[in-house]
């Protein structure tokens, strides 16, 4: 699910992020243009980051955050990747007081709750494997991440 929703043009590598809401805000930008998601999401997304923090604390030296939010602001489903190249800070899922240096960015643009958890689910599977997240890292075109994901999945 997760290689087929990942919209192409919504996968920006080694992007130079000030901050959270700087990815937040140009993933959701690409989302748009696109015509995944409604003029509200960016904002929403924030909202919700701010409200239920969604950064990962990764088994490597790599972090992940997976920002999403309510399903009223999608209009298609789709998933945007940020890869960065310095970390930026956001606030652990767990522990909503610690911050996690992130450089790995899953943004979910979902229609349907059902299909939001088992993103999450799937996500969360991708983010376990070492291996995938250095091949996304080190991912210097669109294709690269896909292929990566596509092979992850045949896998499992």
């Amino acid at each position: 699910m997760l290689a087929e929703l990942l919209e192409p043009s919504a996968i920006v590598l080694n992007y130079a992020a000030q901050d959270a809401e700087d990815v937040i805000r140009v993933l959701s930008a690409r989302l748009l243009a696109t015509g995944h998601v409604r003029e509200s999401f960016a904002d929403a997304a924030l909202a919700r980051e701010s409200e239920l923090p969604t950064g990962l604390m990764l088994a490597g030296e790599i972090h992940a955050a997976i920002p999403h939010t309510d399903v009223e602001h999608v209009l298609r489903p789709a998933v945007a990747l940020a890869t960065l190249q310095k970390p930026v800070m956001f606030r652990h899922m767990i522990d909503p007081t610690e911050e996690i240096p992130v450089r790995l960015v899953f943004l979910l643009a979902l229609e349907q709750p059902k299909s939001q958890v088992a993103m999450l689910q799937e996500v969360a599977i991708v983010l376990q494997n070492s291996q995938l997240i250095t091949q996304l890292m080190s991912a210097s075109s669109v294709s690269a991440v896909q292929q990566a994901l596509a092979q992850n999945h045949h896998d499992s």
